[in-house]
């Protein structure tokens, strides 16, 4: 079907995805991964406008274990379905892709989030906006890149803010206040507390003062009662186990006294006061 003649000017491509696509299907029915991936990308150079093969390309990725190119095919097919007037459809694309990576390859899987949200915001989604910048803000603590975390989760709360969602901000609250102080910035979680403290529900408000009046006057012990609360303990797992590892301030330790054990030694005595006793012995005899 690709190849070309002297009665055959063009070659033709919708033939040869088709016949790619079936070939595709029979390497994996046979377990041949590697060229059934091979066949799929063949499919989708022949016919651009089937976007699933570079899919289904990603998913033999995940059959073959080898994740090496699934970042850069979901790419590929998110670029494919904007070009074609379907944005969504390559976020989707980007975001099955990232899940496959995130647990092993999470620097990669923050990319394709990342680059999903663009893909969403262009066309003025922002709760989908919401929903992958939640997730980039997530693999951010997993990373330990606070900074960028604290960043994405206040681009987060503005997204939430235009689709109105004010139940979403009370608990990303709570969420950039563990961040602040796992940047050891107790200024910036006290903005944060009380720039967003309003959205939070009581409990949260009673245990974000608690945790922060805890770091204010270093008392660890009323910094761990706040992080222990159930609440925090039943957020993302991130941000739970960001809690749970949260240095506490060291407060002030009280040295205590030294105490005297009864009857450990023998009394000291001076030299000077026994020779004395024995002279007024001697003069009393």
């Amino acid at each position: 079907s690709l190849k070309t003649s002297l009665l055959k000017w063009r070659p033709d491509f919708d033939i040869a995805a088709d016949e790619y696509s079936k070939a595709a299907t029979c390497f994996k029915n046979g377990k041949s991964f590697e060229q059934c991936k091979e066949c799929l990308l063949k499919a989708a150079d022949c016919h651009k406008q089937n976007r699933s093969c570079i899919d289904q390309a990603v998913l033999v990725c995940k059959d073959l274990g080898d994740y090496r190119d699934v970042a850069s095919l979901a790419e590929r097919a998110c670029n494919l379905y904007q070009q074609h007037g379907s944005p969504d459809s390559g976020s989707a694309s980007l975001d099955k892709a990232a899940k496959l990576l995130e647990s092993q390859h999470p620097e990669q899987a923050l990319r394709l989030y990342q680059r999903a949200a663009e893909v969403v915001l262009i066309e003025d989604s922002p709760r989908q906006g919401a929903e992958f910048m939640s997730k980039v803000a997530r693999i951010m603590v997993k990373l330990q890149m606070y900074d960028q975390a604290a960043d994405a989760l206040r681009r987060e709360i503005g997204l939430h803010q235009q689709s109105e969602n004010i139940a979403a901000i009370g608990r990303l609250a709570v969420a950039l206040v563990l961040v602040q102080l796992a940047r050891g910035d107790t200024v910036a979680a006290e903005k944060a507390f009380k720039e967003w403290g309003n959205c939070c529900d009581v409990s949260e408000v009673q245990t974000l003062e608690m945790l922060l009046q805890g770091f204010d006057e270093e008392d660890p012990q009323a910094a761990r009662q706040a992080l222990s609360s159930p609440f925090i303990k039943h957020m993302d797992v991130e941000y739970s186990r960001l809690a749970r590892d949260l240095p506490l301030p060291e407060g002030e330790v009280p040295v205590p006294k030294p105490s005297v054990r009864e009857n450990a030694a023998p009394s000291y005595v001076s030299p000077r006061a026994l020779s004395a006793a024995a002279g007024n012995a001697e003069v009393h005899a």
